[in-house]
């Protein structure tokens, strides 16, 4: 398969049409659950799929090691690859990754705007020309409406879109009555789009609970498959 079709039947194009046209430059989108459910993972495909198209991507961890992060993305596209038979796959891996930027900081001791200067000036005087930003392992108990304004003013402003994972942690319940997580409820107003993983009888599923101003799709046709750690559709 060449790498434009791979594109066009990615199951993330799935997700795009239940976002009325996905994401979104200047908007914010998170993706919660419980710890090691498949968060980063769907990050990693997220962006992988941003850079099979050609857009230069920034991940930004605030948990894991840069090298931690690369290997995620080596075994994401591995098994994107070989699932599809992409063609001449290590040429197409080679493009990528240079359209691909790893930042790592400790959010303790480290502030929003610091980090939010050092990758204006990767964007605008290092001219690399990143359209989505990955924010992965940022602790929403420790902040988060005045840090999720100040990304959103930087998303705004240069024309970004920008993903989170959040982790759930403590006892149940972790959600209201609407499937919405407690964690982040009062910081809901300066979220554009939330997605939800709930892990059931070892399958992932995907769930809509925020889509700008549309009525939330709520659960998607979409699954996190356990072997693979890809987005899948539900057969």
């Amino acid at each position: 398969m060449v790498k434009a079709e791979l594109i066009k039947m990615s199951p993330l194009r799935i997700l795009e049409k239940s976002m009325h046209g996905g994401l979104g430059k200047g908007n914010i989108g998170i993706l919660a659950s419980r710890k090691g459910v498949g968060k980063t993972a769907c990050l990693v495909h997220i962006a992988t799929d941003n850079l099979l198209q050609g857009k230069p991507v920034i991940h930004i961890s605030y948990s894991s090691r840069v090298d931690y992060i690369i290997n995620w993305y080596k075994d994401i596209f591995t098994e994107i690859a070989k699932r599809r038979n992409l063609e001449n796959a290590v040429e197409v891996h080679d493009e990528i990754i240079r359209k691909r930027v790893i930042m790592n900081f400790k959010q303790e001791g480290t502030r929003t705007d610091q980090i939010l200067k050092s990758v204006e000036a990767l964007i605008v005087h290092g001219q690399f020309a990143a359209e989505t930003v990955i924010v992965d392992g940022f602790d929403f108990t420790r902040s988060c409406m005045e840090d999720l304004g100040s990304f959103r003013d930087f998303a705004r402003r240069l024309g970004l879109e920008v993903w989170f994972s959040a982790s759930l942690r403590g006892e149940e319940p972790l959600f209201d009555e609407n499937g919405v997580p407690l964690l982040l409820k009062g910081c809901l107003d300066g979220v554009d789009v939330l997605v939800t993983l709930n892990s059931h009888q070892g399958l992932v599923r995907l769930y809509l609970q925020k889509d700008r101003g549309h009525p939330p799709a709520g659960e998607l046709p979409l699954k996190l498959d356990p072997r693979t750690l890809l987005i899948a559709r539900q057969q």
